[in-house]
C-alpha cells in the first residue's frame, strides 16, 4: 500500500490504537478517536467515563513525543485484511487554536460529539505525522 492510500484507509477509521512510551521505556497503548487534516491528528480527553483525567498517554507523550497511530481492517475472509499507521511526535495542548482545531474536526467526524457534546472537553493530543505507512492483503 502506497502513502497516498495508507493515509486514506487511516483518516476514514473510525477508531485508533495510540502508541506511546514512559519515561523509562514502557510502552503504552490505547484506542482513541480521533480527526486527520492532512499530516496532523487530533484527539481529546473526552468526557466517557475514565478512572482518572491524569492519562497515561499524556504523562508518555510529556516524557517523549515520539508515537505511532494504527487503524485497522480484520476479516475472517483474510484477503481483505488491512492495517495503516502514522508515526510522527505528539505534544499535549491544554488550550489555544489547536485544541478549538481538535474538537471542530472531532465534532464533525462523530455523530457522537454532536448528539452529546460533553461539558468540557480535556487536554488534546496533537500529532504531526512523519511517516504514513500501510500494507493490505489484496
Amino acid at each position: 500500500m502506497d502513502e497516498a492510500e495508507a493515509r486514506r484507509r487511516f483518516s476514514e477509521g473510525r477508531v485508533g490504537r495510540m502508541a506511546s512510551v514512559d519515561a523509562g521505556g514502557q510502552p503504552h497503548a490505547v484506542p482513541v478517536v480521533f480527526a486527520v487534516d492532512g499530516d496532523w491528528i487530533y484527539s481529546i480527553v473526552d468526557a466517557k467515563p475514565k478512572r482518572s483525567m491524569q492519562l497515561k498517554r499524556l504523562a508518555n507523550v510529556a516524557a517523549d513525543p515520539r508515537v505511532s497511530l494504527v487503524v485497522d481492517h480484520y476479516d475472517e475472509d483474510w484477503t481483505t485484511i488491512w492495517w495503516a499507521r502514522a508515526d510522527g511526535a505528539a505534544q499535549v495542548v491544554e488550550d489555544g487554536p489547536l485544541r478549538d482545531r481538535a474538537i471542530d474536526l472531532l465534532c464533525r467526524k462523530y455523530s457522537q460529539y454532536r448528539r452529546d457534546p460533553p461539558m468540557t472537553f480535556g487536554p488534546a493530543v496533537v500529532i504531526i505525522v512523519h511517516h504514513w505507512r500501510g500494507w493490505a492483503a489484496g
